[in-house]
């Protein structure tokens, strides 16, 4: 007797596509909690009367706990309905971003980011490969692009948008908002997915032997430094415009905006161009990073100085997630769940240390310091993946 268990329902393109769109609106929403605090970081220290370095822990905990949290979800929970997880996992993003809002005391807010990392590696993980699910065939790579647009554009535009309301409504109206935005996510998901019944679950094993493949190691070494530099440097971006280049909070917020713009182009400039140049794309972007986090000690100092490198620094970060991923997905062409989750796991594994060791840098010395810091480590990242990516020459 035939089967058709592994073909979808006929739905109505428009609905398919809105399904895509509240998948993506669901990333944008877990980004944008994930590293709100980079611009509110004074505000919330201040609040709690904790130093800079202290508060950075809001961007460290999200990131440690998905980096675990993202391979241990996707193993156990690999025969389950994906529907129902990220529904779940929406209603855990919205009581995060809700138990941060009315936090009396600072290690609630911690509390609550740990339920947003525990949100990122389930989510992300499983919402990223379901894009064939739910479009034919022909549109799953429009589809796949518009579900991985929602990274960059929550890194460089949730960021400045929540800063603003932030400044202007407090910072707790910030994460009330998000909370908001994940209840409207969670409705469009209960609404808009179908049924989607686990079809191949993602074992520890495949997991094990993406690890022993060449690529993945490149990837992993790239992604670990270049992020490494980023997060350990633009955690502390605000309290650098705020200390040594003298912006008021408005000015801040409309300098991230600027940063914000910059990263969108950068995304969809590095999309085009690491489908040719995968490996001078990746290096330009490092090379970029170093540039303007090393010489903000030196121009940054004055506005219009600070303004053009932090413009150049979103310009290039807008394509590392970009060209990351594409490394990952080169690597293993047949698992792209599985390169999925490592690259989730390795990115906020990394983002959660470069946000710690940043933190440990700028208690202990300055805020200049840890641009330096991080310029060198992005430096080395460029020097090492440009001669370790290299094309190899046959016998």
């Amino acid at each position: 007797m035939a089967t058709t268990t592994t073909l979808a329902p006929p739905r109505p393109p428009l609905i398919s596509w809105l399904a895509v769109a509240s998948i993506t609106l669901g990333i944008f929403a877990i980004v944008t909690s994930e590293i709100l605090p980079i611009g509110l970081l004074t505000t919330i220290g201040a609040d709690f009367r904790v130093t800079d370095g202290t508060a950075g822990l809001t961007m460290t905990l999200p990131g440690f706990v998905a980096a675990v949290a993202a391979p241990v979800l996707t193993v156990a929970t690999g025969r389950l309905d994906r529907r129902v997880m990220l529904c779940v996992m929406m209603a855990v993003l919205a009581a995060a971003d809700v138990l941060a809002a009315v936090a009396g005391a600072y290690w609630v807010v911690l509390v609550s980011r740990v339920l947003v990392g525990l949100t990122i590696g389930g989510f992300w993980s499983i919402a990223a490969g379901l894009a064939s699910r739910l479009v034919p065939p022909s549109a799953v790579g429009a589809a796949t692009a518009l579900i991985f647009s929602a990274v960059p554009l929550g890194s460089v535009l949730g960021v400045p948008a929540g800063t603003l309301i932030g400044h202007l409504a407090g910072w707790r109206t910030a994460f009330l908002v998000l909370a908001g935005l994940a209840v409207l996510v969670l409705l469009a998901l209960l609404t808009l997915l179908p049924p989607l019944p686990a079809r191949q679950a993602t074992g520890s094993r495949v997991l094990l032997d993406l690890l022993r493949l060449h690529g993945t190691r490149i990837a992993l070494l790239a992604t670990f430094l270049v992020v490494l530099a980023h997060f350990g440097t633009y955690t502390y971006v605000t309290p650098f415009l705020e200390h040594v280049t003298r912006l008021s909070p408005a000015a801040v917020s409309a300098v991230l905006l600027a940063y914000g713009v910059a990263g969108i182009a950068g995304n969809f400039l590095a999309g085009r161009a690491v489908a040719t140049a995968p490996r001078a794309t990746f290096v330009v972007c490092g090379g970029l990073i170093a540039a303007a986090t090393a010489l903000l000690p030196l121009a940054g100092t004055s506005q219009a100085g600070a303004v053009v490198l932090l413009v150049l620094w979103g310009l290039a970060y807008g394509g590392v997630p970009v060209c990351s991923q594409a490394w990952f997905l080169r690597a293993a062409p047949g698992t792209p769940e599985a390169a999925t989750v490592i690259f989730t796991s390795s990115f906020q594994a990394t983002f959660a240390l470069g946000a710690l060791l940043g933190g440990v840098i700028v208690d202990a010395y300055s805020v200049s310091a840890v641009m330096v810091a991080g310029g060198l480590v992005a430096l080395l990242m460029a020097g090492s993946f440009s001669w370790l990516a290299r094309p190899r020459r046959a016998a």
